[in-house]
Parts: structure tokens; C-alpha cells; sequence
């Protein structure tokens, strides 16, 4: 089974710029996780949504490649089910001509 979440946006600190540091800003993260779907096992796609906020939100990350390598054993240390996992934090609106990002799969 495969969950796709696409264009999740919000705004946080996140950055290594003075600015960026104090002044949050757009991030979109998509997030395609598989796993072993079972009934009665299952991932709830709204309480992934609702942990990859809260982390990026307590933890205010300078790099987003430390973004996605956190969030991929925080994601599979709460559920446990994620055999794989691909993670994209994109950043819209720090250059003015393009949206830049970071990707990186992973394989539990």
C-alpha cells in the first residue's frame, strides 16, 4: 500500500540565513510512504500530517537534509508499519526565480 500526501504547506523556521532564523517561511513537503496494509493495520495518513508539522515546527532546522533525516526516524519510530518512505521539503519562496528542495528516499 502506498500513501501519498502532496503539498503540504505551511509556514515555519527553517534556514540557515540570519533572516531565515527569526522570519518563518513557506515549505511544501510531499511524503509517499509504503507499507503492509492489513486490516486493522493501517497508518493514518492525518496523524503523519499532524507529526511532520509539529517536528518541523519544534524543531526549527537550519538544513532541510536534517529535516528529512529526522523526520524519517521519528516517522518510523511512530509507525513502525513504513517499510519505505520518500520525503521532499521544498522551499518556494527563498529565491525569487525557482523553488529549490531536498529529497531523499528511504528504506527501513
Amino acid at each position: 500500500m502506498k500513501i501519498l500526501i502532496e503539498n503540504l504547506t505551511f509556514e515555519t523556521i527553517i534556514g540557515i540565513l540570519d533572516f531565515e532564523r527569526v522570519t518563518p517561511q513557506k515549505v511544501q513537503i510531499d511524503c509517499i510512504i509504503h507499507y503492509h496494509y492489513s486490516e486493522g493495520n493501517f497508518i493514518n495518513y492525518a496523524d503523519v500530517v499532524a507529526h511532520i508539522e509539529a517536528t518541523m515546527e519544534r524543531e526549527k532546522f537550519e538544513l532541510i537534509e536534517t529535516a528529512l533525516e529526522v523526520l524519517s526516524l521519528s516517522l518510523k519510530a511512530l509507525f513502525p508499519l513504513i517499510s519505505e518512505l520518500s520525503l521532499t521539503i521544498r522551499k518556494p519562496n527563498i529565491l525569487s526565480n525557482c523553488t529549490v528542495g531536498v529529497q531523499n528516499n528511504f528504506i527501513f
